[in-house]
């Protein structure tokens, strides 16, 4: 994206709530079965906490019994960007909002078909619109 959505740091702290801060802002992870969208089953659309860009749909949610909310694909390609991740002796691939560059959670390639992708998610990093079946 061309115009990403830049805050400083104070301003991201005054939108955000301290967990949703702590996850967006500091690549934090909120503890498995705790999220509030990881049991959720009714349709609508997933949007960024931080930015409330678009990101997923539930019809592409699944239980993966990972403890986090997982999709297997973004809403569009251009929502989300995937950042090389090598913390915690790991090598992942780390995904963050397109729109405001904050974190998500991890992708994973044990997922269903169509995709064989898992975007595993934290809860706390998104808001869930109800009233849409897409964006």
């Amino acid at each position: 994206m061309s115009n990403p959505l830049q805050l400083s740091e104070e301003e991201w702290r005054e939108r955000l709530t301290p967990e949703q801060y702590e996850v967006l802002r500091n690549k934090g992870t909120e503890r498995a079965f705790t999220g509030a969208y990881n049991d959720n089953k009714e349709p609508g659309v997933y949007r960024c906490a931080g930015c409330h860009t678009a990101l997923f749909t539930s019809d592409t949610k699944y239980e993966s019994g990972s403890g986090w909310p997982s999709f297997y694909e973004p809403l569009t390609h251009e929502a989300v960007r995937f950042v090389p991740d090598h913390s915690h002796g790991m090598v992942r691939t780390e995904v963050v909002c397109n729109t405001c560059g904050g974190h998500l959670g991890h992708l994973f390639d044990d997922g269903p078909q169509p995709t064989g992708q898992r975007y595993c998610m934290n809860s706390v990093a998104m808001e869930f619109d109800p009233s849409e079946d897409d964006a």
